[in-house]
């Protein structure tokens, strides 16, 4: 697939939105994850999300640092994400540890697979960064594994877990379109017409949900 764009100073419009939104999600994963660590039943489960958090911020300061070389300030690249990211946080408090981890694990892995087709368009060197990021599963592999280990122990929390885990899918597609649409990211990345551009979205958004679903049957969750 071609990542010669036809227009350069669209896409690198879009790339600066691209990174972003990249940046301000890692910077906010790293809050969420620090204030949420409160909830930890153990010392040892503290720990591993205070861990998870500073790998958040490593990932931040990669695509700060991505920009910074870009001659492109941070902090400007992230301020139009900022309302709807925080709002869709506000919308998605976990109540306890369980809905903490399950919420972790969801946004976790949707935005990898959000940014891993994102990154199928892009040039070389930002696929590049793309992929050093999301190549770093272990925090994933903690959540899913702690996740398997808090079902096994307490089967009642499926139900409540499972749908818990649907509308964390339902509020991260909305905000995946939201970006999609109101920052022109297919758009501005393929060049491509309104409609094609909804149909790429729409398929984008396919992709997402039948990933996570299975990744939700292999927690023994309804996807």
């Amino acid at each position: 697939m071609s990542t010669s764009p036809a227009d350069p100073a669209r896409y690198n419009t879009f790339l600066m939105d691209l990174l972003g939104v990249m940046a301000y999600g890692e910077l906010s994963a790293f809050e969420r994850l620090s204030s949420d660590a409160r909830y930890s039943p153990t010392l040892h489960d503290r720990a591993v999300l205070g861990r998870l958090a500073v790998i958040e911020f490593q990932h931040y300061e990669l695509v700060s640092a991505k920009l910074d070389a870009m001659g492109l300030d941070a902090e400007a690249a992230m301020l139009p994400f900022q309302p709807s990211v925080d709002h869709f946080h506000e919308r998605t408090r976990p109540a306890d540890w369980y809905e903490s981890l399950m919420k972790a694990y969801v946004i976790d892995t949707v935005s990898a697979d959000f940014y891993r087709a994102i990154s199928r368009y892009v040039d070389a060197g930002t696929r590049a960064l793309v992929e050093q990021i999301q190549a770093d599963g272990g925090a994933t592999e903690v959540l899913r594994e702690r996740l398997k280990t808090a079902l096994a122990d307490d089967p009642r929390l499926a139900s409540r877990l499972a749908l818990w885990a649907r509308r964390l899918l339902g509020e991260a597609l909305t905000q995946a379109q939201r970006v999609s649409f109101e920052h022109s990211f297919v758009g501005g990345l393929v060049g491509a017409d309104e409609d094609r551009s909804k149909e790429l979205v729409r398929e984008l958004m396919d992709e997402l949900a039948a990933n996570h679903s299975r990744r939700m049957t292999q927690l023994g969750l309804a996807g």
